[in-house]
């Protein structure tokens, strides 16, 4: 018997209709453990470094984690792999809600898509009845449209449904997979969906999951059931409110938003508005944000309340989650939230990401008020800063225009624009737009965090440590009194140490040393949190939270019957973490696309950033141009990926 996981793959040859439901190998766990860390190494084995975006080789996984569908508290995210049209690297976003629980309740642990369908269809899994059926009637629909009309069509109220909208259709770069509250949304997997033209992805399951040790399993979650409440009537104090809860950033439940607003940058990430959280605006915004909200939500088996069911005035229903309430008004420098509602709403039914899309569009105006772009290109468009923004979002779904050009992304936009718009693509790593942050001073944690991890999103890995130091000894001190996710005591020091000004401030500290093993331990965690799809909400990405690796390995034992330590788990998750590694490299990843925009902090020293680069770099076992060694490899059991990089040429034996 299979614990935790059904043991099945569900395989689709969509050019031919050839549907296969396929056992894997146990063992497979045992050496990845399952989400992220079972579909890096499908598509190592898979798709060579050869396969372009759009081509038939390159495959779309769905896939639950080895927790999901068990009574894991927050085991709900469903990540989605496949090489992304913007970087070009292996790309993985997640989604929450309740579909990778319903897919592992049909019998499947992933829905694997190959090739491409000759007709727009969409897939229907009813347990072990699985059909490609046709979805011509729903082009043009929007995503949450789609999602809706399947259910009606199937008769299934209760099914899970994951659509694109027309900017999947359109192949958008930026095109999201959306799904009930949440969506796989960054780097272009709807692209990559509608290129295959499967306009969604139905699920219904009644099965069951066994757990290898129920009545161990359940105590676990009895004991962290009460830390969860403990932590919901404590807050920690002396940290921004966002992150003084668990959970994914509670923007539903919050309306404060003066941090956000005045520190992020507003337009196509250039301007921070300080003094913005007025009096006024203070009153207004949260009144239009609860006006907005008719009641909060959460994702399967979640004691949080992370998402919102949003109607505001004549607005079409929908749900909402994270930053997409701020993401379009700011980029637009609309300081009313009503237009925010409005154009989430219009963006989801699109199927967009609300990081990168606003961006884009903010960079197409920009351009056009720089003389770049011209007023043929907007012809048509309203003169209001309002209006012209939605004209030109209407475009980048519509692929019309200028939007066609602006559907690439900002980085190929800029380029195919050419006559000095490069210098207005100031926000991207590895051809993907970063969060809206312009900072002051070099910070060497974030500087590896944006740097070096294969999701190229800071959002990935920051959360377990403080965003900055304390002020006073006498708040360090409250903070590391009960801190018992730390992985070892002695790096309370670390902390106690850390100031906001001298010799043991930023730039200089963290050290290159200490900011490896920080940055490595945060690493480490989301890689975990991605095999079991467990939201980092309530792990990696909050302060002192439910889950960490102390627990997880007692956890994930009594759920899959492995007998997993510490060291053994960070062995799994670690080789995973460098096979995704090799994977992107293998496709020409090497150190010098690991650097942040050159405007990110005011004030930078280079040869400090090289020094953390190459520290890093060490610590991880990878050679000094971002590649895993063959030593390193060795210890993780991959000699195979040693022999392919050395046979390419990209390792080269005695490489330091």
């Amino acid at each position: 018997m299979r614990y935790a996981e059904t043991g099945y793959n569900l395989e689709i040859d969509l050019a031919t209709g050839n549907i296969e439901r396929v056992e894997t190998d146990p063992k497979v766990m045992e050496t990845h453990l399952g989400g992220l860390g079972t579909s890096v190494k499908l598509h190592w084995d898979r798709v060579g470094p050869e396969v372009k975006p759009f081509d038939d080789e390159n495959m779309l996984i769905f896939s639950s984690g080895v927790l999901n569908a068990t009574p894991a508290f927050s085991a709900n995210r469903t990540v989605v792999t496949f090489v992304s049209p913007e970087s070009d690297l292996l790309a993985y976003p997640m989604m929450g809600g309740f579909w990778s629980a319903e897919l592992k309740y049909a019998g499947y642990d992933k829905v694997i898509l190959r090739n491409k369908s000759p007709k727009w269809v969409y897939v229907w899994i009813n347990n072990d009845k699985v059909e490609l059926r046709d979805a011509s009637h729903l082009v043009g629909k929007g995503a949450l449209e789609t999602q809706d009309l399947i259910r009606r069509e199937l008769n299934q109220p209760n099914a899970q449904v994951a659509a694109i909208g027309i900017a999947g259709e359109n192949r958008c770069f930026t095109a999201s997979i959306e799904q009930g509250r949440s969506s796989a949304s960054r780097l272009g997997g709807g692209a990559v969906l509608g290129d295959k033209k499967v306009k969604a992805v139905a699920v219904r399951g009644t099965k069951d999951i066994n757990l290898a040790r129920g009545e161990e399993f359940m105590k676990h979650m009895m004991d962290m059931m009460k830390y969860i409440n403990f932590r919901n009537e404590n807050p920690i104090p002396d940290v921004m409110t966002i992150l003084s809860g668990i959970g994914s950033p509670q923007e539903m439940v919050h309306t404060d938003e003066q941090w956000h607003t005045e520190n992020f940058m507003w337009g196509n990430a250039r301007t921070r508005r300080r003094g913005f959280w007025s009096k006024e605006i203070s009153e207004e915004w949260p009144k239009v944000q609860k006006e907005g909200i008719k009641r909060l939500i959460s994702c399967m088996n979640c004691p949080q309340h992370c998402g919102a069911l949003i109607s505001y005035k004549d607005t079409p229903r929908y749900m909402a989650k994270c930053f997409g309430k701020l993401t379009y008004a700011m980029a637009a420098y609309v300081d009313n939230m009503e237009f925010a509602w409005k154009t989430l709403q219009r963006a989801t039914e699109y199927g967009l990401d609300s990081f990168s899309t606003p961006q884009i569009i903010a960079f197409g105006i920009e351009l056009y008020e720089a003389g770049i772009l011209t007023d043929k290109d907007f012809e048509g468009a309203p003169n209001d800063k309002e209006g012209r923004f939605i004209w030109l979002l209407d475009r980048v779904a519509r692929r019309e225009g200028i939007g066609d050009v602006l559907a690439d992304g900002v980085y190929r936009a800029a380029r195919k624009i050419g006559n000095g718009a490069e210098q207005f693509d100031h926000n991207t790593i590895k051809k993907h737009e970063q969060l809206p942050l312009k900072l002051g001073t070099l910070d060497p944690l974030y500087y590896l965090m944006y740097s070096t991890n294969e999701k190229i999103s800071i959002t990935q890995i920051e959360g377990n440590w403080p965003q900055s130091a304390f002020a006073t000894m006498e708040q360090r001190e409250n903070f590391v009194k009960d801190w018992p996710q730390l992985p070892d005591e002695s790096w309370k020091q670390w902390l106690l140490e850390w100031d906001q000004r001298g010799e043991k401030a930023i730039p200089f500290y963290p050290t290159p040393e200490i900011c490896s093993e920080i940055v490595d331990w945060m690493e480490m965690l989301h890689n975990i949190d991605d095999a079991c799809c467990v939201c980092a909400g309530m792990s990696s990405f909050c302060l002192k939270p439910p889950y960490h690796i102390h627990n997880y390995p007692k956890i994930i034992s009594s759920a899959t019957g492995l007998d997993l330590d510490e060291g053994s788990l960070k062995k799994i998750v670690n080789r995973s973490r460098n096979l995704h590694r090799a994977f992107n490299n293998r496709r020409g990843m090497a150190r010098v696309d690991e650097k942040p925009p050159a405007d990110h902090w005011k004030r930078r020293w280079p040869e400090l950033e090289e020094n953390l680069l190459s520290t890093y770099y060490k610590f991880k076992g990878w050679d000094q141009n971002g590649i895993p060694t063959k030593e390193r490899l060795h210890e993780l059991d991959l000699d195979y990926v040693a022999e392919d990089l050395e046979k390419r040429g990209i390792l080269k034996d005695g490489q330091d």
